[in-house]
């Protein structure tokens, strides 16, 4: 659900009728210089930033980016200064006022909890981005695509009001080295630095070995998992053992790949169930397993409240509706290298044509990968960057092939894609998981359906 598809109003709306509504954490300083360039319409960020405690931090945030009425159509965004290991303290306010933004329109008016989703491959955002939503006061963190290790150590820092500092992965980097990024909310926020409430952490794991080598250490342990199969929507974990793939390119995944559900309810940790669970019938086995209950996407991606570009979501749902909805498991399209689900739309990056045609550049850079350089510097690069710029990074020619630019594209799919000034529009990327029963459910006259539908159908309340 990651770039603003898991919005503010959808997360709110999904809080509202009693459950735990979630926001993507993910490029959320680029989303609200973007909004923000589009004038605001609505005046929620705006409302939501006269509520930061420093003032003069949302004047310089206004200043650089706000522009009343929006800019004219077709004119390029400003953009958003890349991260790097050596965080700028402005850039690291501009990431905390940002997800202080996202969490407090999403608890706004309620007193139901509220989560933040981010990925553990994206460290360098990380410190910033989880104190901007601590001083929103969210409820939980989640964190997949990766180990979140750290992540209680930091949250016990930053509710504390202490300097935190997390370690940073840089490929090649020699024995001894020490690589992180670190946060002091003094730095940030001045003499004014609040005692805030620790959020419970939820770590997303792909397997009960993950969950045991995690709940092993009370350094480690988390709060909580969300244990999640292959079939759920974005970045999945790769199959056990050797890749294999099928006759459509998709990751082959076998019985080591099966959840153990009983070894992780052994932990005596709450869990909830990922990837698939598409109807009533899953949420009660899943009870019936131990979970507290199940964890959906998919079905809240294509509802009225979701972030996704209105008139790809009614594409769609016209495509559910005639059957002709295709999601692929493509093992080549994220820079990550992991597998990741793509709708292949017309017109879309999953497009081949479309996407041959697009200039290769990676301008966001959340992907990018830290690696050493032979004089010990730290460099980033990414896969769906220039062939040649990546190989000259040391980068392997192969990792380039098939892959996509997820930042540009999923920022495109929901309406906020980048015009460069040559007249190049970024075309958007849509992922689902590949199990989209639910919609004869939710969406029978074709006139599209709510947040509070949703949770209806799978409680079995409608």
């Amino acid at each position: 659900m990651g770039v603003g598809v898991s919005s503010w109003r959808l997360a709110r709306a999904v809080a509202l009728t009693g459950q735990l509504g979630v926001v993507s954490g993910v490029a959320l300083d680029v989303l609200l210089a973007r909004r923000l360039q589009r004038g605001d319409e609505g005046g929620h960020v705006r409302r939501a930033l006269a509520q930061f405690p420093v003032p003069a931090v949302v004047q310089r945030v206004l200043d650089q980016y706000f522009v009343a009425g929006g800019v004219p159509a077709g004119r390029p965004f400003r953009p958003v200064p890349r991260l790097g290991l050596k965080a700028r303290c402005s850039r690291q306010l501009l990431t905390a006022v940002a997800n202080f933004v996202e969490v407090f329109l999403a608890k706004e008016g309620h007193d139901q909890p509220v989560g933040v989703n981010y990925l553990e491959k994206m460290q360098l955002p990380t410190p910033a981005a989880v104190y901007g939503a601590m001083l929103a006061g969210v409820d939980y963190i989640l964190m997949g695509a990766g180990l979140p290790t750290e992540i209680p150590r930091l949250l016990d820092a930053l509710a504390a009001g202490r300097p935190a500092r997390l370690s940073v992965t840089v490929q090649g980097a020699e024995p001894g080295e020490d690589h992180h990024v670190a946060i002091d909310p003094h730095d940030l926020l001045g003499d004014a630095v609040p005692i805030l409430r620790r959020p419970r952490l939820l770590a997303i794991v792909s397997s009960a070995t993950l969950a045991a080598y995690l709940a092993r250490d009370e350094v480690t342990r988390p709060d909580g998992f969300i244990l999640e199969s292959a079939g759920a929507g974005g970045h999945s974990a790769r199959p056990r053992g050797r890749m294999v793939l099928n006759d459509d390119g998709e990751p082959v995944y076998g019985p080591r790949d099966e959840l153990d559900v009983g070894k992780v309810a052994a932990l005596g940790l709450p869990f909830w169930l990922a990837g698939g669970q598409t109807g009533p019938e899953r949420l009660a086995a899943a009870r019936d397993a131990g979970a507290v209950g199940i964890q959906v996407g998919s079905a809240f991606a294509l509802c009225r409240e979701s972030g996704l570009d209105d008139e790809l979501r009614q594409r769609l749902l016209a495509q559910a509706a005639q059957q002709t909805l295709v999601v692929r498991n493509d093992a080549r399209a994220s820079p990550t290298g992991f597998p990741f689900k793509v709708v292949p739309l017309t017109g879309s990056a999953a497009d081949e044509q479309v996407y041959a045609d697009r200039p290769r550049l990676c301008d966001l850079g959340y992907l990018r990968t830290q690696f050493r350089r032979p004089d010990g510097s730290v460099g980033y690069r990414c896969p769906a960057e220039p062939v040649d710029e990546y190989v000259r990074k040391g980068g392997a020619v192969e990792d380039t092939v098939g892959s996509r630019c997820l930042c540009n594209g999923l920022v495109a799919t929901i309406g906020l894609g980048q015009h460069r000034a040559d007249g190049y529009v970024e075309p958007p990327l849509v992922t689902l998981g590949q199990d989209v029963s639910f919609l004869p459910h939710l969406d029978r006259d074709g006139a599209g359906y709510c947040a509070a539908d949703v949770v209806a159908y799978l409680l079995g309340t409608v």
